[in-house]
Formats: structure tokens, C-alpha cells, sequence
């Protein structure tokens, strides 16, 4: 990120984000449980990075209401009241009329636990901003309140550089805690897999993450290029059209580095699912080896690293059940004398930390312990 662009709050990736939302969530359920208001969470970030994203995943995975509302969009205060409408009790009677407010169509009605999510917040006019204090501060409007057990989350870029926000004063800044969201190529593969991106896309990203750092190059727009090419088996065979393809998401350094990818057959990167599944393990330890020889007579370990990355990925996943051969297949790919000692261990540490209890009996091996002994 660069030094010129003004964040606040620590720098987090996204599964430490989603750890870090779920204690605030936690703590703020307590408060307003004891009749104090929680506190809302400002979520810093450039663009394409997944803000909005990772709070909707959260909301989902919790089985929490969600609301959406974008205060950029807003023109007037009455899009935050809501319109007035006029009240008489007594058609009969004259004087007793009075004026209350619709609130807007966005605003949560049910009960929670719930999320209401401020999106691009300082995109908004500064007036919009001025009114949006008292919701942040009370989780309310004049005009209407957030049900009991729902949170507020804005999400916000930079200030400074090409972007086009409004600058948030001390008063507004404090009414919030604050994050920075930055891009780490593990936690979003993490992500990609459970949502089914392209598993080519996926081993790109890993092998090559300073890729995701351009102002066009953003893990948006990499998940939006591999939905397009989702559909092409052979990528080599359709270069142009791939080339074409990247070029209409990407910056050129990185569609001339994804295409030299495809020519370097790195999108046939072994599968994890090939490692775990082989009826026989030799061929994929054949493969293994020739995917780790360079041209120039070293070993490419940023193959080897990626093809762990994604192996740990797999296993450690929500309901992930080994099959018969996985056990002993996996303890093989850990003895490959092909992988060097770091990536073993890193691995294993990985997917003791990550995986359920019947992937931690998978890696019960006498041969494997004494390796990792040695290795320490």
C-alpha cells in the first residue's frame, strides 16, 4: 500500500479480519444485552481487496440478517429519515395532525443478530456524513432505531492518492474501531476455494502474489478474469482469446505474466485432489519431481510451495472427510525428499493447526515424526 494513502487501525488479512469482527461482534451483543450500545467497525482497505465481501461471508456463515445500504448513493437527508407522512388520528377533529417518518426500505426491521453494512461510507457528501453521526453513535435515527442484536460495519478507502472520498473528521473517526484490510495470497486461496474459483486462477495467485498490487490488478479483478476463463479446458490452445481476456481485467505486467504462466504449463499444476485420490503414488511423485526442475538445473520452489499451499487448503477445509487412501498418501507427499525441509515442515504445522482431528490421525507416522524431529 502506498505511504501517501491515509488507513487506520491494524493491518489484517482477511481470516484474521473475520477473527477480530467476530470478538468486537461478540463483545458488542454483550454490551447492548446490558443496555449500552456497541460500537461499530470501519473496515480500511483499496479497492478490489474484498471489504464488502468478508463481511457478507461473515453474516452467512453465522446464519445472521444482513442489510445492505450505500451512503455515496444518498442525495438528501430524506434518504436517512426516510419521507414524511402526515398523521391524523381524528379525521373529525381539527389541530391533532402530526408528521412521522417511513423510515427507507433498507433499514432493518427483524430482530438480529444482525449486520447493517455502511459501504464506501466516505464516499458519501459530507452532509450525508454529518447525518450519519447519530447512527453511529446510537444506532439510531431520529426518524427510526436498528433492531435489538444487529452491528454496524462501514467500509472505507484510503484517504489521499486518486481516491475520491470525503475526509472523516476526529469526532466521526472516534464513534468507530478501525481496521486496515490487506491482501494475503494464503487467505484469499482460502477463500477462492470454498467459492469455487478456478482452481488455474488459484495456483496463479500463489505462485506469483506480488501480481495482486496494481491499481487494475486487484483480487476482484483476478476473480472476475478467472470466471471467464472458467469455461476453456486448454488454455494454451486459446491463448489469444485468454490474452485478450486478461487484458480487459488486469494491468499488462500481469496479463503478460498470466500468459507466461499458460506457456509455462503451470496451469497444470498438480491437484490436491490427485495427490489424496492416486491409487498408485509413484507417477505423482514422478510429476512432483518434473514440476520441480528449472531449466537452469534448481528447483522451483515456488511450484513445490504453491502445490502445499493448496494441498494444507484442501484438507483443512469445512467438511473435509479422508477417504481410504488419503492417509497414506499424504504421508508420502510429506516424504518426498523432493520437497525441501521448510515447506514439510510449514505444511504439517499448517495442517496440525487447521485440520480436524481426523487429518491430525492422518499424520500419526513414525517415519514422518522423526522427520519433523530432525528437521527442528
Amino acid at each position: 500500500m502506498s505511504t501517501d494513502l491515509l488507513c487506520y487501525g491494524a493491518r489484517l488479512d482477511a481470516a484474521r479480519l473475520k477473527k477480530t469482527l467476530h470478538h468486537v461482534f461478540q463483545s458488542n451483543l454483550r454490551a447492548q444485552d446490558a443496555g449500552r450500545f456497541g460500537t461499530p467497525v470501519c473496515i480500511w482497505g483499496t479497492h478490489g481487496l474484498g471489504k464488502t465481501m468478508v463481511v457478507q461471508d461473515y453474516a452467512r456463515e453465522n446464519n445472521w440478517r444482513f442489510a445492505y445500504c450505500a451512503p455515496a448513493q444518498f442525495e438528501e437527508m430524506g434518504d436517512l429519515h426516510g419521507l414524511p407522512t402526515l398523521v391524523d388520528p381524528d379525521p373529525s377533529r381539527q389541530g391533532d395532525e402530526y408528521t412521522v417518518f417511513a423510515p427507507p426500505a433498507w433499514v432493518p426491521k427483524d430482530e438480529g443478530p444482525g449486520i447493517l453494512l455502511l459501504d464506501d461510507l466516505n464516499r458519501a457528501d459530507d452532509r450525508i456524513l454529518r447525518g450519519l453521526m447519530q447512527l453511529l453513535q446510537n444506532f439510531e435515527m431520529f426518524s427510526w432505531s436498528l433492531p435489538k442484536r444487529w452491528q454496524i460495519v462501514a467500509t472505507a478507502n484510503p484517504e489521499g492518492g486518486d481516491y475520491s472520498v470525503t475526509p472523516m473528521d476526529d469526532a466521526m473517526l472516534t464513534r468507530m474501531l478501525h481496521v486496515t484490510l490487506t491482501f494475503d495470497a494464503k487467505a484469499w486461496a482460502a477463500w477462492a476455494t470454498r467459492a469455487g474459483v478456478d482452481p488455474r486462477g488459484i495456483a496463479f495467485v500463489l505462485t506469483y502474489p506480488e501480481a495482486v498490487a496494481g491499481r487494475r490488478t486487484t483480487a476482484r479483478s483476478l476473480t472476475q478474469f478467472f470466471e471467464q476463463i472458467r469455461e476453456l479446458p486448454d488454455l494454451q490452445s486459446e491463448a489469444e482469446l485468454v490474452h485478450t481476456l486478461a487484458m480487459s481485467s488486469l494491468d499488462d505486467v500481469t496479463a503478460a505474466t498470466f500468459m507466461s504462466f499458460v506457456a509455462d504449463n503451470l496451469a497444470e499444476l498438480i491437484d490436491p485432489e490427485e495427490i489424496l485420490d492416486a491409487e498408485d503414488f509413484k507417477p505423482v511423485a514422478k510429476r512432483i519431481e518434473r514440476l520441480a526442475e528449472s531449466r537452469g538445473g534448481g528447483k522451483r520452489v515456488d511450484r513445490l510451495s504453491t502445490v502445499c499451499t493448496r494441498l494444507a487448503l484442501a484438507v483443512s477445509r469445512a467438511g473435509y472427510v479422508p477417504r481410504e487412501r488419503h492417509g497414506d498418501n499424504l504421508v508420502s507427499f510429506l516424504l518426498l525428499k523432493t520437497l525441501p525441509n521448510d515447506l514439510r515442515v510449514a505444511l504439517h504445522k499448517d495442517m496440525l493447526a487447521d485440520g480436524s482431528e481426523a487429518v491430525r490421525a492422518m499424520l500419526r507416522d513414525k517415519r514422518l515424526a522423526e522427520l519433523m524431529l530432525a528437521g527442528m
